[in-house]
C-alpha cells in the first residue's frame, strides 16, 4: 500500500488565550494569498505503519523545513524507504521501526541505499554493527592465523582502528575517516622524532616505548583492515573498501648500505654529536626543574641502538663481522651469533633451533622451529613461510663452534640444581629457551662494546648473503641459502655489494671493452 504524507506550513504564534495558532495563523499567506516565506516552517506528516504490536497509528512528524521543497524533499526520501519492502509487511514494519529510531536518534531519516542493501542481504535493520565491533567478529573469526600476525591485527585493531573508526557504523565508513587513523600516525611519528632531536624530557617521557611508524608498518596496518573490509564486502555488508583507497607511501624496503671507512667516520662525528647535545640538554633541564630527579647522563647503549645512520639496513664488512666474532667470542650464545653470521638464520629460528634437528656429522641444520616475541611473551610456532622450513648446510667453522656450545651446555646442564631439559640448542644458564628479545640486547651490547657501528641483528642475515655474492655465488643459491619464497625477494632485499666487489666489477666491465680488438 503507498504511503500517504503531506506538507503544510506552522508557526509559533498565539491567540489571545495563549494557544498556539499553528496552520490557522493569517500571517502565514500574503494579502495575494500566497505564502509568506518570512513567517513559519514547513512541516510533513506521514503515516508509518503500525507496530508489531498493533498500535493504531504511527504518524511521523518533521518540521523546521525552510521551504516547502525541503519538506517535500524529506517526505520524498521517507516514502521511498517504506516502498523498499514491496510486498513484505514485515519488513515495511521493521523499516517503520528503523525510520522512528534513526529520527529519534540522529534527527536524520536513514539512508535508502543502505536500508535497500540491509533488506536484500537479509541483515538486522534493527543493528547497525559499529566498526570496532566488526573488527572484533572478524578477528575472532580467523582461526588459522599464526600467532604473531594474529597480535599485529590485535595490535592494529586495538592501537589505530578502534580509537579513531570503533564507533562509526560500518556502513558509514567514508575514505576520510581512515584518512584521519594515518593523520594520526604521522602526529606520534611527529612527536617521536622531536623527542629524539630536542631530548625534551617531558617530551621523552610521553613516547616512550614508542617508536616511529615506517611506511612499511603503515602498509601492514591499512592491509589489515582492508582484509577485514573485503569480508564485509562478501558478506554484503558494505560494497565498497575504503581502505583500499587510502593513497600511502611506499612500503618497499630501504636499501641496504654497507659501512664503509667513510661511513663510519662520519657516523663517528655525529654519534658523539648526539651524545653532547643530548647530555646538554638534560643538564638544561636538570636546572631549569631542580625539583624533579634527573639522571645527569644517558644510557648510552639506547643511545647507540638509537643513533642515525644513513640507512635504516646497514651491513657490515667482512673484517667488521670478523671484529664483532672476535669480541662476541667469550659470550656463552656466540654460537648463535656466529650461526646468523655465516649461515643468515633469522633471530626467531636461531632462537628456536633444536638439537633433534642438527646433524653435526652429516652438517646440516633443519629449520623447523622458530620463536617470536611480542611485547614479553614469547610463542613457538613454524617459520615465516613455506619456504622457510628446509635444511641448511654448515660450514665446518660453524660445525665446530657448534660442538663447542654443545659441550659448554652439557657442562652448564650438570652444574646446574635447576636445569629444564627443553632439547633447544641455545638456552638459558638453566635450560629454557632463550627470548629474542635478549639475544638482540646482547648484541647491541656487544658491537658497541667492539667499537664497530650500529647494525640490527637482523642485518647480520643480509650480511651473509653479501659475503655468498662476494665470494662469486649466484642469487638463486643465496635464495636457498637464506630460504626466502622467490628470487625477486633475494635481489630486491638481500643484495648490499661490498665495495671491493663493486670495484671488480667495474674493472672486469672495464677490461672487456678496452681489451676488444
Amino acid at each position: 500500500m503507498a504511503a500517504q504524507g503531506s506538507t503544510f506550513k506552522t508557526c509559533g504564534c498565539r491567540d489571545e488565550d495563549g494557544k498556539r495558532l499553528g496552520k490557522r495563523c493569517p500571517r502565514l499567506r500574503r494579502a495575494n494569498g500566497r505564502w509568506n516565506s518570512g513567517h513559519g516552517t514547513w512541516n510533513y506528516q506521514l503515516e508509518l505503519p503500525p507496530t508489531a504490536a498493533g498500535a493504531r497509528r504511527r504518524p511521523l512528524r518533521r518540521s523546521g523545513f525552510c521551504t516547502q521543497d525541503t519538506a517535500e524533499a524529506e517526505l520524498t526520501k521517507a516514502k521511498e524507504l517504506l516502498t523498499i519492502a514491496g510486498d513484505d509487511e514485515t519488513a515495511r514494519v521493521q523499516i517503520a521501526d528503523l525510520i522512528t529510531t534513526t529520527v529519534r536518534a540522529t534527527k536524520a531519516l536513514p539512508e535508502p541505499e543502505t536500508v535497500r542493501r540491509k533488506v536484500r542481504t537479509g541483515h538486522d535493520l534493527s543493528h547497525s554493527i559499529t566498526v570496532g565491533e566488526y573488527l572484533d567478529t572478524w578477528l575472532a573469526g580467523r582461526r588459522n592465523l599464526r600467532e604473531g600476525t594474529r597480535r599485529s591485527y590485535a595490535q592494529h585493531i586495538r592501537l589505530y582502528f578502534k580509537p579513531h573508526l570503533g564507533h562509526i557504523p560500518l556502513d558509514r565508513l567514508r575514505v576520510q575517516d581512515v584518512d584521519r587513523v594515518f593523520d594520526a600516525i604521522d602526529e606520534h611519528n611527529a612527536q617521536v622524532v622531536r623527542a629524539r632531536q630536542t631530548g625534551d624530557l617531558r617530551l621523552c617521557a610521553k613516547v616512550k616505548g614508542r617508536r616511529v611508524v615506517s611506511p612499511a608498518t603503515k602498509q601492514r596496518i591499512r592491509a589489515t583492515l582492508r582484509a577485514a573490509l573485503n569480508k564485509a564486502i562478501k558478506e554484503r555488508i558494505i560494497e565498497v573498501n575504503v581502505a583500499s583507497l587510502i593513497e600511502l607511501a611506499s612500503g618497499k624496503a630501504p636499501k641496504a648500505l654497507v659501512w664503509t671507512d667513510e661511513r663510519i667516520t662520519q657516523w663517528e662525528r655525529d654519534f658523539a654529536a648526539h651524545i653532547q647535545q643530548m647530555n646538554a640538554r638534560r643538564t638544561r633541564q636538570a636546572r631549569l626543574e631542580p625539583h624533579k630527579r634527573i639522571g645527569e647522563h644517558i644510557n648510552r647503549l639506547d643511545a647507540y641502538a638509537g643513533a642515525p645512520r644513513p640507512s635504516k639496513v646497514m651491513v657490515w664488512t667482512p673484517a667488521l663481522t670478523k671484529r664483532f666474532l672476535d669480541r662476541a667470542r667469550q659470550h656463552r650464545l656466540y654460537a648463535l651469533y656466529h650461526l646468523i653470521a655465516f649461515r643468515g638464520l633469522r633471530r626467531g629460528e636461531a632462537c628456536g633451533l633444536r638439537w633433534a634437528d642438527v646433524d653435526l656429522t652429516g652438517g646440516t641444520a633443519t629449520i623447523r622451529w622458530q620463536i617470536t616475541q611480542i611485547g614479553r611473551e614469547t610463542f613457538h610456532g613454524k617459520p615465516k613461510t613455506d619456504a622457510g622450513e628446509a635444511s641448511i648446510d654448515l660450514d665446518s667453522t660453524t660445525i665446530k663452534e657448534l660442538r663447542a656450545h654443545k659441550a659448554r651446555q652439557n657442562t652448564e646442564r650438570l652444574a646446574s640444581d635447576t636445569w629444564t631439559e627443553t632439547g633447544f640448542v641455545f638456552t638459558t644458564p638453566a635450560g629454557e629457551p632463550v627470548e629474542p628479545n635478549q639475544v638482540t640486547e646482547q648484541f647491541l651490547q656487544l658491537s658497541m662494546e667492539a667499537g664497530l657501528p650500529p647494525i640490527r641483528l637482523h642485518d647480520l642475515r643480509h650480511g651473509a648473503a653479501t659475503f655468498l655474492l662476494a665470494a662469486g655465488y649466484d642469487m638463486k643459491v643465496v635464495q636457498e641459502t637464506l630460504r626466502l619464497s622467490s628470487l625477486a625477494i633475494a635481489s630486491d632485499i638481500y643484495t648490499s655489494v661490498l665495495p671491493q666487489l663493486a670495484r671488480q666489477s667495474a674493472e672486469d666491465a672495464a677490461a672487456i671493452v678496452l681489451k676488444a680488438k
